[in-house]
């Protein structure tokens, strides 16, 4: 998280749709074989926890259940060149969005594991055009076969750290611009976030 207060919110809303939004994060704990990081969709519950899910032969898989672990989302960032300022005499930054979440993990029952895998599907099928693939195309047998292949997992979480950094130690003008430059610029994402969480 970042040490300025400027960039952080207490706007519990605005991170779960985050979470939703990006649906991607990142897994950390400690293990016996040093740090691990590990890579998965994300689903909130709503209620307070994040689940997710693991290959059984991932690294993180047989250390995380009762252990405290690390989550982190990355939303949209970019470079901000000075030239988008109306004094350049300064220097380069990084406007970006993250949110760390910090919490013990347990180990789901294959009935949580299952409806995780399809929360998600229905989820992110709504967001492709067309006839939604479902569970009921696959044969029960493959399925239960390729469900046997992961772990589900749920961490309560107890410490929301989000970075919220969208120029806002910035002038309105400048923040303009640099929304502006960020359009042009591949960054339509970040620019819409500082058009509208920094206005």
């Amino acid at each position: 998280m970042h040490p300025n207060p400027l960039f952080r919110t207490d706007d519990r809303a605005l991170l779960e749709s985050l979470i939703d939004e990006v649906g991607f994060g990142m897994i950390f704990a400690e293990t016996s074989d040093g740090p691990r990081v590990a890579h998965t969709p994300l689903l909130s519950t709503g209620d307070g926890a994040v689940q997710f899910h693991l290959a059984r032969g991932n690294a993180l898989t047989r250390y995380l259940p009762g252990q405290e672990a690390l989550v982190v989302v990355n939303g949209p960032d970019a470079y901000v060149t000075p030239r988008w300022y109306a004094d350049p005499n300064t220097v380069p930054t990084w406007d970006y969005v993250t949110l760390e979440l910090q919490g013990p993990v347990r180990k789901m029952a294959e009935e949580g594991l299952v409806g995780l895998l399809d929360a998600l599907v229905e989820r992110h099928e709504a967001r492709i055009p067309g006839e939604p693939w479902t569970r009921e195309q696959v044969e029960d047998a493959k399925f239960r076969q390729m469900l046997g292949m992961i772990v589900g997992f749920e961490m309560e979480v107890r410490a929301w750290r989000p970075t919220l950094k969208l120029s806002q130690n910035k002038s309105a003008e400048d923040r303009a611009t640099i929304a502006a430059g960020l359009d042009a610029h591949g960054s339509p994402a970040l620019a819409a976030l500082i058009r509208t969480l920094a206005p």
